[in-house]
């Protein structure tokens, strides 16, 4: 068949060599990392004002628009 040409025996399900292991950690660490960052983009488009400081937007509010526009 076309797994014969392959250099390792075929495995069984149950059985994975330490490169199988580590590559399946690694990719389950990367899908766990983009999952957490998909979190975080969501968060700051539904609500961007909470994690921006407050000193950089509340400063604009005390001031007139069109005062601040000319400086």
């Amino acid at each position: 068949s076309d797994f014969s040409s392959s250099s390792s025996s075929s495995p069984s399900a149950s059985f994975l060599t330490l490169e199988q292991r580590a590559a399946f950690v690694f990719v389950l660490i990367l899908f766990i990392f983009l999952g957490l960052l998909i979190v975080r983009c969501f968060r700051i488009l539904l609500d961007p004002y909470r994690s921006m400081p407050s000193s950089t937007w509340t400063d604009y509010m005390e001031k007139d628009t069109f005062d601040y526009r000319i400086s």
